[in-house]
């Protein structure tokens, strides 16, 4: 990131964090690493941004808490996001949410994408994806860049769709502060809504649900099933 995305990555922390709320920040490359633990101090998490680094070379220097190695370089966004969701969010208590800045294009990882969606959905983590490009990197300008023919979006529209979540896509129109704002504004304006299996069991199995309200011009955003598991 450049100085830029890291401000704009700060203001959201200042703005959205409260006294009871934690959180990590995590970079992904060509392997994981945890840059910043569970905080709420925004200065902490400033440090923690200035740490961030183009790419993280395999095996990496100082690898953080968190760390994955991959024998091929690419970014791992599966595996960041499988880890983030066991390592991290699994233990936790409350409401979880992971966001992601990416181009949404994952080359290398050993977790599948639905593997990546079934931790955060066993860790009832919501997941906000930004489909970010740096504009440093294409002639000045937004636009879509793909690898080997391939585009992020799909995975990214799965991961957040079945988790409950959103994608946002920074462009000409929408910067990243804009998706930030709108972000915080979401965050802070969602209900939780109970449900038990049927017959009570917690055997692990999934189960999908559906929420409707009678109001057609309402829209539902929320997770596509969850997993019935004993609570840790």
């Amino acid at each position: 990131m450049v100085d830029i995305e890291k401000r704009a990555a700060y203001e959201f922390f200042s703005k959205v964090l409260r006294k009871k709320d934690l959180a990590f920040l995590m970079q992904f490359g060509s392997e994981a690493e945890l840059l910043q633990d569970d905080t709420n101090s925004p200065r902490l998490l400033q440090d923690g941004l200035n740490q961030l680094r183009l790419s993280v070379p395999v095996g990496g220097l100082h690898p953080g808490p968190v760390p994955t190695q991959q024998s091929q370089a690419g970014t791992i966004l599966f595996d960041a996001v499988y880890l983030a969701a066991n390592e991290k969010l699994k233990g936790e208590v409350g409401r979880k949410t992971m966001v992601i800045i990416t181009d949404g294009v994952d080359e290398g990882s050993k977790m599948t994408r639905d593997k990546a969606i079934e931790a955060a959905q066993k860790a009832d983590a919501v997941i906000y994806s930004i489909d970010y490009e740096d504009p440093m990197y294409h002639g000045g300008g937004f636009g879509t860049i793909t690898i080997g023919g391939r585009s992020g979006m799909p995975d990214l529209t799965r991961m957040s769709g079945d988790t409950g979540g959103h994608v946002y896509r920074v462009d000409r129109k929408n910067s990243l502060d804009d998706v930030f704002r709108e972000l915080q504004d979401e965050m802070r304006s969602q209900y939780a809504i109970g449900y038990a299996p049927p017959g009570g069991k917690k055997d692990g199995s999934y189960h999908k649900i559906e929420i409707r309200v009678a109001n057609k011009d309402y829209k539902v955003q929320a997770r596509k099933g969850y997993y019935a598991i004993e609570s840790q």
